[in-house]
C-alpha cells in the first residue's frame, strides 16, 4: 500500500494526494491518507479533500496501517527524527521524504509498500494519469444559489480568474520568510498581457484581502470581486476559478489548481516568475504551456 502524509491548505493536500495516487496506480496497490498531522495544525481549514472532492483513498485511521508499512519507524517521534538529513540512511525505500522542491524521479524506485512525506509540487508526479486525477478532483458538494449564478456569468463570458494571495503571506512570520506576495506590477502586466490576447475579457477577482485589492489594483475592464466564499466555503473560489477560460494566478497552490483544473487546451495561464522569497527552484512547478511574468 501507499500511505501519504497530508498537511497544509487545500492546494497542498491536492499535490500530496495526486503524487501518491499516481504512484499507487503504477504500483497497483491501495492508497491511504495519514491525516494525523492536522491534529496540531491551526492554519487554513484542516483536512478538506474528502469533503470537497470525489477522491479515491481511505483514511489510515488504524495505527496498524502505518505500522504494517514502516514497522519500528511508524512512531510519530521516530518519523519526525528521520526527517533529518543525517538520518536518511535509516529510512530505506519504504519511507520516502521529498529531497528537494523540484521534481525527483527517485519516487519511481519507491517500494510498493511505502510512506510518502513531502509537498510534491509538480505535475510531473502525476502527468501520466492526468485524466484520472482530474476526475478525482471533481467537486462533490452542490453549488449554492449565489455560486451557481456566478458560475453562469463565468461560463457565458470571456472570463479570467485573477487571484491575489496576501493573508498569511503578510501576517505569518514564517511564511513571510518563504513567500512574498505578488507585486502590483505583476498583476498589471498580467492584465495587459491578457487584454492583448483575448477580446472583451471579464476579470473575476478572488482574494483573501478583497479590500486591499479593490483599493490598489487597477482593472480597466469589466470585472467582479468574489468575496462571499469564506472559511469552510472558501474551496468554492477554486471551483469558480476552474470554470474561467483564462487565469492569472498568485504564487499559491490554491490558484495553481484553480487554473490546472480548467481542462481547456486553449486556456492562457499567467504565473509569477518569483514564487518564493528563498532560493527554491521552481522549474518543475509551472507547466511548460503557462506564461511566466
Amino acid at each position: 500500500m501507499i500511505i501519504a502524509n497530508l498537511i497544509g491548505g487545500l492546494g497542498n493536500q491536492m499535490f500530496q494526494y495526486a503524487a501518491a495516487r499516481a504512484l499507487s496506480i503504477r504500483k497497483n496497490t491501495p492508497l491511504f491518507l495519514d491525516i494525523t498531522s492536522f491534529e496540531a495544525y491551526n492554519l487554513h481549514q484542516g483536512f478538506e479533500l474528502n469533503k470537497v472532492f470525489k477522491t479515491q483513498a481511505q483514511i489510515a485511521t488504524d495505527p496498524n496501517t502505518i505500522k504494517n508499512v514502516l514497522g519500528w519507524k511508524s512512531a510519530r517521534l521516530i518519523r519526525r527524527a528521520l526527517q533529518r538529513t543525517e538520518l536518511a540512511w535509516l529510512r530505506s525505500n519504504n519511507f520516502i521524504i521529498e529531497p528537494s522542491f523540484e521534481y525527483w524521479d527517485g519516487i519511481e524506485r519507491a517500494s510498493e509498500n511505502c510512506y510518502l512525506m513531502g509537498y510534491w509540487q509538480s505535475e510531473k508526479y502525476f502527468h501520466d494519469v492526468e485524466k484520472l486525477i482530474r476526475d478525482d478532483f471533481s467537486f462533490k458538494p452542490e453549488l449554492s444559489d449565489i455560486n451557481h449564478e456566478l458560475s453562469q456569468k463565468i461560463v457565458q463570458s470571456t472570463s479570467v480568474s485573477l487571484h491575489v494571495r496576501r493573508g498569511d503571506y503578510i501576517s505569518n512570520e514564517k511564511n513571510k520568510s518563504i513567500y512574498s506576495s505578488c507585486s502590483l506590477e505583476y498583476y498589471q502586466s498580467a492584465i495587459a498581457y491578457i487584454s492583448q490576447k483575448v477580446k472583451d475579457p471579464v476579470f473575476f477577482i478572488f482574494s483573501d484581502d478583497i479590500e486591499w485589492t479593490r483599493n490598489n489594483l487597477v482593472i480597466p475592464f469589466n470585472h467582479s470581486y468574489v468575496s462571499h466564499n469564506q472559511a469552510a466555503e472558501s474551496y468554492n473560489d477554486m471551483r469558480l476559478m476552474s470554470l474561467c477560460k483564462h487565469h492569472v494566478i498568485a504564487n499559491s497552490s490554491f490558484s495553481w489548481w484553480g487554473a490546472w483544473l480548467n481542462r481547456s487546451a486553449d486556456k492562457i495561464v499567467i504565473a509569477p516568475q518569483k514564487w518564493f522569497a528563498n532560493d527554491n527552484n521552481t522549474k518543475d512547478l509551472i507547466p511548460s504551456s503557462w506564461v511566466l511574468l
